[in-house]
């Protein structure tokens, strides 16, 4: 019985490892920036439908894009910040901690941290050439 569970046990680590190797030895591909506005959130108020949504638009660009843990910290403030300045400080409190829980990188949502990479990408920062595909889907975007 112990030669099963430890062949189990075996089997389940080598296929662990295979699939970390292959994700991480992969090119990255970036995906073409989209954007779902505040994902199941309002864009605004029943006045003011769309009152934040560049506000969540600025933030997805951010979230599309990835990288390390403060960034995303950074990413998650600066979109309290936004929608605090419109005016709805209690919306705004409640939209980061929407963000902080919904937001992880390690769910293959479709608003995760990072969403623009291949899944799994977690928090790590972008390099050279990560960054020069970010900026060259930004200029294309424009």
């Amino acid at each position: 019985m112990n030669t099963v569970v430890g062949k189990s046990v075996a089997v389940i680590i080598l296929t662990i490892a295979m699939f970390l190797l292959s994700t991480s030895g992969r090119a990255q591909e970036l995906a073409p920036f989209t954007s779902d506005g505040c994902s199941a959130f309002p864009d605004g108020t029943l006045e003011q439908k769309t009152l934040w949504l560049d506000c969540c638009t600025a933030h997805d660009k951010a979230y599309w894009q990835g990288g390390s843990y403060l960034q995303r910290l950074q990413a998650d403030q600066a979109l309290q910040s936004c929608v605090a300045q419109t005016g709805q400080t209690e919306i705004a409190q409640l939209m980061l901690a929407g963000v902080r829980v919904g937001g992880t990188p390690y769910l293959p949502t479709s608003f995760r941290w990072g969403y623009g990479w291949n899944f799994p990408r977690g928090y790590k920062a972008l390099s050279a050439t990560e960054l020069k595909l970010v900026a060259q889907q930004k200029e294309a975007t424009k």
